[in-house]
């Protein structure tokens, strides 16, 4: 375990001593750590340093390139005398030495590049966002999955609560002989039907609860002490925010479209400058040893002494003006621009879908809040009915399926209330995440 999982469990395990067993995590805590843990954004935080390491400033171009380069050879046959310049018949030793820099003064090749590499940095910025936007899509997913079922768990011991009391009743009043034993065998089939349906819930609970921490890359959470902490629908809440197009801006795919749209206008721009003429500069420092060979009356000079003789510089200033190349470069032009036809069409296409994905969440959330006082009738009206159910079957005017049945009618709009409540804020939460990318 590394030192900092090591801390956030020593921080859970104090908490959880503190507080009782119940150790509460909230949907922002489950992003901010589980963004910390990912093996996916900390990948493209390293693409980031990578893109500013390859990145170059148009002014770094204008420092000169310095290169040291020297070459021994020897020289058979006609060959021409270094030292008089004339051609004569022998064979000769010849060393060089050479001193070079070149700066480039106007390229526009390297401004185009180096504006695209910027442009990358950018890029692999935003590919960071796009990374942890879907990843915090993923969390918001499972983490309601767990919620619900958490809840559910809560309003299925509820109602066992009442089942007990029921069921503990008329075993006295069949012991007594008010009741017949089919009462009790029908009020403890419902009894045990009831456990079933908890734990099964409590299992699902569990397994919900290992995905989603196996999700944030959590090995040594105790996650049958953790709590999740409920997010519900505001009853002050009335209007639903119209959908614009410009509240798309914050929308990280959509950002990265459009970087991506600007990085292939440099392509063309970095093809272009191939047809562009270039200056260059240079400066040279040269000098050279000679020994002519198989001439031992010769008089040759000492290598230090020809060395300093011989020294010869030379500055110079290149324009370089490209004229014709087979048609390549009008090729390549095209091609790049019709491959930012194709990335300005990509930006239109991930607005399109996201655009899309909002109108279907908003058109939800309208749905959930028109059947949100449907369902809170069909409580009330499920409570009233349960109440009074309640009442007769305890003095034997209905029997146990009938309470059974009213029983299980006021389940199940505990469970819808619960349900709608959950997927409104779900809704409202996606659809600030694809808008803002914040919750």
């Amino acid at each position: 375990m590394n030192k900092k999982n090591y801390l956030i469990v020593l921080f859970f395990t104090v908490s959880n001593f503190v507080s009782g067993q119940e150790i509460i995590w909230s949907l922002q805590k489950c992003f901010d750590i589980a963004l910390e843990n990912n093996l996916d954004v900390k990948m493209k935080q390293l693409e980031i340093s990578k893109a500013k390491k390859e990145y170059y400033t148009p002014l770094s171009n204008l420092l000169p390139s310095i290169s040291l380069a020297g070459s021994h050879s020897y020289d058979f046959g006609s060959t021409i005398d270094p030292s008089t310049n004339g051609r004569v018949s022998s064979d000769i030793q010849y060393d060089n030495i050479y001193l070079n820099a070149d700066i480039s003064i106007l390229d526009f090749n390297m401004l185009a590049t180096a504006k695209k590499n910027k442009i990358a940095i950018e890029k692999s910025k935003v590919s960071k966002v796009v990374v942890a936007y879907d990843y915090k899509m993923q969390l918001l997913e499972r983490y309601f999955e767990a919620l619900y079922t958490q809840e559910l768990v809560k309003i299925q011991k509820k109602q066992l609560i009442n089942t007990k009391y029921n069921l503990e009743r008329i075993d006295k009043e069949v012991t007594l002989g008010k009741k017949p034993k089919s009462d009790l065998y029908d009020i403890q089939l419902s009894y045990s039907q009831e456990e079933k349906r908890i734990l099964e819930t409590e299992q699902l609970f569990e397994l919900q609860k290992i995905q989603l921490f196996q999700l944030m890359n959590i090995k040594d959470e105790i996650i049958e002490n953790v709590v999740f902490q409920p997010y519900f629908f505001n009853e002050n809440f009335q209007e639903i925010e119209p959908f614009l197009e410009q509240n798309l801006i914050n929308n990280p795919t959509i950002l990265l479209a459009e970087l991506d749209y600007k990085s292939s206008l440099k392509d063309i721009a970095i093809q272009q400058a191939s047809k562009l003429p270039s200056i260059s500069a240079y400066y040279i420092l040269s000098s050279f040893y000679y020994n002519p060979l198989n001439q031992p009356d010769a008089a040759v000079t000492n290598f230090k002494t020809q060395i300093d003789n011989n020294k010869s510089q030379q500055v110079g200033f290149q324009l370089r003006v490209p004229v014709f190349n087979g048609f390549k470069n009008s090729k390549k032009i095209a091609a790049s621009k019709i491959e930012s036809e194709r990335t300005k069409l990509a930006i239109e296409q991930e607005k399109i879908k996201v655009s899309k994905q909002i109108e279907q969440e908003i058109t939800k959330q309208k749905q959930y809040l028109q059947l949100k006082e449907n369902l809170n009738t069909n409580l009330l009206l499920a409570e009233k009915s349960f109440k009074t159910t309640q009442a007769k079957f305890l003095h034997n005017k209905v029997n146990a399926f009938e309470y059974t049945s009213l029983k299980n009618q006021l389940l199940t709009a505990e469970y819808n209330i619960l349900k709608n409540d959950l997927l409104l804020q779900y809704t409202s939460l996606k659809i600030n995440l694809l808008k803002n990318n914040t919750l």
